[in-house]
């Protein structure tokens, strides 16, 4: 009787679809490449960020007091440095322009927060003008900046509390 026979390895009509089958595309992404890219970003964006803060090198005087809350709108710099240079975010400003400066910054600006920073070695009396020209301009908000964890009238330092 002539009938064929199965072959139990599935026979030549197995191995044509095993072949078609093998050349299919992938539809599988490969993020490896995504995730090394990602890293190294990361890297540089963490190198980078603290090179980014443009400023002028001042030491700033030491205080206890606690931190002023955040705002939605990035409250404008003002800074004294030890040589009496004035500077506006990183822009130098020369004194005689400096009043009509803020008031056009201060007509531009939904609120009339600025952080004021002077060096600490700046006399009182030089900062008490800076802080009336920044009245004058408009702005009514003024933040001194200083660093934490300077002394106290009651003799304790952060460290002992």
């Amino acid at each position: 009787m002539g009938g064929g026979m199965i072959q139990p390895g599935g026979g030549a009509n197995t191995r044509r679809r095993r072949g078609a089958r093998g050349s299919a595309p992938m539809s599988e992404i490969n993020v490896t490449p995504f995730v090394d890219v990602m890293l190294v970003l990361l890297i540089i964006f963490m190198v980078a960020a603290p090179l980014l803060t443009a400023g002028v090198p001042i030491e700033l005087p030491e205080t206890a007091a606690a931190p002023l809350p955040q705002e939605q709108e990035e409250p404008l710099a003002l800074t004294v440095a030890a040589d009496g240079r004035v500077l506006i975010g990183s822009t130098e400003v020369p004194r005689d322009e400096l009043l009509p400066r803020l008031r056009a910054i201060a007509g531009e600006r939904q609120g009339d927060k600025v952080f004021l920073r002077a060096d600490g070695s700046v006399p009182y009396s030089e900062v008490m003008v800076i802080m009336g020209a920044l009245n004058a301009g408009g702005f009514r908000n003024i933040g001194l900046v200083t660093d934490a964890g300077g002394p106290t009238l009651d003799g304790a330092d952060e460290a002992g509390r």
